[in-house]
């Protein structure tokens, strides 16, 4: 059996950030890894809802909205994908850092806050997806990170 892309990656070596995962024709798949593998941390459920529904609903509503293929959490608990349709690095890297800049500023309730929107809104917890956000902005300021995994 063939294995997949993503199995191929040395995740010993892999440190957060923000990289391209793979490339399908015109479809870019970027890995938003906001902890180390292995590094005794991990997303809890509560971090990876809220975020989720904060930064799905702040990319779906930006300049780069109607490129917006899927984004989501990775099920290590690791991070996220967020998959583009004619995607540039640097333009879609811009457009993360604004998000989680607009994340970290939020007022009110976490989009998608009520039983008729969300499957288990109870888990919705705005003070955790800020946090993380904050974290993973330092991460990608602080990052001379070229989009490539380094092996």
């Amino acid at each position: 059996m063939n294995k997949i892309e993503s199995f191929k990656i040395n995740h010993l070596k892999l440190e957060p950030g923000f990289y391209i995962s793979r490339k399908d024709g015109d479809i870019t798949t970027f890995d938003m890894r906001f902890i180390k593998p292995y590094s005794g941390a991990l997303l809890s459920n509560s971090e990876m809802h809220s975020f989720e529904h904060m930064f799905a609903t702040y990319i779906r509503n930006s300049e780069l909205s109607e490129d917006v293929i899927y984004f989501g959490p990775m099920g290590c608990q690791t991070g996220f994908y967020l998959l583009m349709r004619n995607a540039d690095y640097c333009s879609v890297l811009s457009e993360v850092k604004d998000t989680l800049k607009k994340i970290t500023e939020h007022r009110g309730d976490v989009f998608g806050n009520s039983e008729k929107e969300c499957e288990n809104c109870y888990s919705l917890n705005l003070a955790s997806a800020k946090e993380i956000s904050r974290k993973y902005l330092e991460i990608l300021n602080n990052s001379v990170n070229t989009g490539a995994y380094e092996e």
